[in-house]
């Protein structure tokens, strides 16, 4: 274990965490909500630091970022336990329950692991929620920005405006989980919105930022809501790119999966807020090209995760207009 940052001592040995919004008091003996920061004493400690559940030389598409670095591999590393309760959650078996096979890696290590992967851009901290992981997560991309190395946080962006300022200067990409553009949704995954889109507003003066949203039938896909949620993120930025995925049955939710063609709606009416608006977890030709915003000209096709570049600088070929991409 290692002492925590970012909480407050109270009366009789309990303690506030002050990491995320959640600011869980937590007496002696107990833990958080996450489940892996604990109160020993009166002192908060972090169970899970450099302790590494699954790792794995990824496609950075599959953060998924499509405008980092397209189509290039990123050595991808989680640890285990979360700060939300999603009964749809894709990652249950290391996000939701704590008691997991581990490795333990000190932070020098894995960047020099990571720095030995073929063809590795970086390190991204995903699988689990990277934000309460943070120590760990802070300590590893201090010294893989020394290294050369590309950091990236795939998150659901319930983080305090405090360690989240103080991380960004190590980060270069995120893909931000903006899981519904309604309150009711989020306090069902013990969340809060608002606390959200203030991390994005935040980390978008910083880093690469995507977005994903899981379309839920009946829960966060009424076309009202898909519309508010695209307007917002186009009054943040029309540039930012937006991820509409299909759903399927997962962890402690049964309810059919996701119609294709209500995900594919979903991008064209995000599209009008929006340059770019993609789909995921289906076969759409379509909705995985980035286009060109001004001529429409394809610029990368994607088949799942091969892609095909057909773009050779940092402009358009045809039109000339400035890429909106990393590279």
């Amino acid at each position: 274990m290692k002492e925590a940052m970012f909480y407050k001592k109270m009366e009789e040995d309990s303690v506030i965490c002050e990491l995320c919004p959640h600011h869980c008091r937590i007496k002696n003996g107990f833990h958080g909500i996450c489940k892996v920061r604990k109160n020993v004493g009166g002192v908060l400690y972090t169970e899970n630091y450099s302790k590494i559940s699954s790792w794995a030389m990824d496609p950075v598409e599959k953060k998924p970022l499509y405008h980092f670095y397209p189509g290039s591999y990123i050595f991808s590393v989680g640890s285990f336990g979360c700060n939300f309760r999603c009964k749809f959650c894709q990652n249950w078996q290391i996000a939701q329950i704590t008691k997991v096979p581990t490795e333990e890696v000190n932070p020098s290590e894995l960047v020099q692991i990571a720095k030995s992967q073929k063809g590795n851009i970086g390190i991204a901290f995903t699988y689990n929620e990277p934000s309460i992981w943070y120590e760990y997560v802070y300590d590893v991309v201090k010294i893989s920005k020394k290294e050369g190395l590309k950091n990236v946080l795939v998150t659901n962006g319930f983080i305090e405006e405090q360690p989240l300022r103080e991380i960004l200067p190590y980060i270069d990409a995120m893909n931000i989980d903006l899981k519904a553009f309604k309150e009711d949704f989020y306090r069902d995954t013990l969340g809060r919105l608002s606390h959200v889109l203030k991390t994005i507003e935040i980390s978008k003066n910083y880093c690469h930022v995507e977005i994903t949203t899981l379309l839920i039938p009946g829960l966060n896909d009424e076309e009202e809501e898909i519309e508010q949620l695209a307007k917002w993120l186009s009054s943040v930025d029309k540039k930012i790119p937006l991820h509409f995925s299909r759903y399927f049955p997962n962890y402690k939710l049964n309810i059919p999966s996701t119609p294709v063609e209500k995900v594919k709606k979903a991008r064209l009416i995000a599209k009008k807020y929006l340059y770019y608006v993609y789909t995921g977890n289906i076969d759409d030709e379509e909705g995985s090209t980035t286009y060109c915003k001004r001529c429409g000209e394809p610029l990368i096709k994607r088949n799942y995760y091969n892609v095909k570049k057909l773009i050779k600088g940092k402009v358009c070929e045809k039109c000339k207009e400035k890429l909106d991409i990393v590279i």
